[in-house]
């Protein structure tokens, strides 16, 4: 399933605290569409199915569903904060191809 790195999960964690709810996860998906075919979907969840994969990261609890996880096995979840811009990036080795904007692959 994806791994966050360090960066990613101290930013998660400060995103979730400015949100202010209990039991905040962030759910990770892989749905259909964009540019090269899938795309990611990353958003904070309370509701966790029974059949989600859950893995803690320091605190931060990362749930995915039984379809996004075959896509996601081995990816990463980095966040970057520099002069081009700021913001969470997904390297994943099952991508063969991806767009230029770096949010869908195939």
């Amino acid at each position: 399933m994806i791994v966050l790195t360090d960066t990613a999960t101290d930013k998660v964690r400060s995103l979730m605290e400015q949100e202010g709810v209990d039991d905040l996860a962030l759910r990770v998906a892989v749905r259909p569409g964009g540019c090269s075919g899938f795309s990611y979907e990353m958003f904070f969840d309370t509701d966790v199915a029974d059949d989600d994969k859950t893995l803690d990261y320091s605190g931060v609890k990362v749930v995915v569903d039984p379809s996004s996880a075959s896509l996601l096995e081995g990816a990463t979840l980095d966040y970057k904060d520099g002069l081009q811009g700021a913001g969470f990036a997904i390297d994943n080795p099952n991508a063969q191809r991806t767009c230029g904007c770096g949010q869908s692959f195939s």
